[in-house]
């Protein structure tokens, strides 16, 4: 059983993590645009639909976190399983000559858009 205190103990842990997250996210970004690397076009498709898929699972995570109940091993897996298939639908699209990759937009937007609705409900009920 928990008390109080523990529960509490917790949600600042949580808030942390979710705060050096941001940060990471922001020194990610300053670097990004600050290191000349590019990526030949023929790989846009891959890249858009697995950074839509990662962005998901995060979201999910984060989702997950503030529910209480987010399991690393879940995480992890669903990370790079989501990323996996949509660059597969992607790439399968590709050589049947359908846009494909279209379906892995779809869904994962829309699960995006579900998890931010719920994490905006569950931060404004507080």
């Amino acid at each position: 059983m928990t008390t109080p205190g523990q529960h509490k103990e917790g949600e600042q842990f949580m808030w942390l993590g979710l705060w050096l997250a941001v940060f990471g996210l922001g020194v990610g970004i300053m670097i990004g645009l600050n290191i000349p690397l590019v990526l030949p076009q023929a790989y846009a498709k891959y890249m858009s639909v697995a950074a839509l898929a990662a962005l998901d699972s995060v979201f999910g995570g984060i989702r997950a976190a503030m529910e209480n109940h987010f399991n690393n091993d879940i995480f992890v897996t669903g990370f790079f399983s989501n990323a996996l298939l949509a660059a597969g639908l992607a790439f399968i699209g590709e050589r049947l000559g359908i846009d494909l990759y279209l379906a892995a937009v779809v869904a994962f937007g829309v699960r995006l858009f579900q998890n931010l609705a719920i994490i905006r409900r569950h931060l404004l009920k507080k």
